[in-house]
């Protein structure tokens, strides 16, 4: 059996959480090549060391994954993320989370792809 692609989640927590919690249920499913850990914080208001357990839930992964919505861009926290994925040397790529709407790319955060099985199997695989 082929070990499964350890995907860091990185996503707006003040708007998109239900988009973590989506990612998550596909993770489980059992044709699923990738598997995620949950290291988002619990609450919004951030601990003093998220930055410190962020990182070193990056580096434990394989390739991050940027959620992306409307405000993602602009998100401080998915802004940090990405920059400790490009220092830690981690792919990135990103997903829009949602069918309808006008989306930007965060900026270096790798290519930005459609929200489907086949992509995800394709890039997370």
């Amino acid at each position: 059996m082929r070990k499964k692609t350890r995907v860091f989640v990185s996503f707006d927590f003040d708007n998109d959480k239900k988009l973590k919690d989506f990612i998550i249920g596909q993770s489980r499913l059992a044709d699923s090549p990738f598997s995620i850990e949950d290291h988002s914080l619990k609450e919004a208001a951030p601990e003093r060391n998220w930055k410190d357990k962020a990182r070193a839930a990056i580096r434990r992964s394989d390739i991050v994954l940027v959620m992306v919505g409307p405000k993602t861009h602009k998100a401080h926290g998915v802004l940090a993320e990405v920059g400790m994925a490009r220092d830690e040397g981690k792919p990135i790529v990103q997903v829009i989370g949602y069918r309808n709407g006008d989306y930007t790319a965060v900026p270096n955060a790798g290519r930005l792809y459609r929200w489907d099985w086949a992509n995800l199997k394709k890039i997370l695989g």
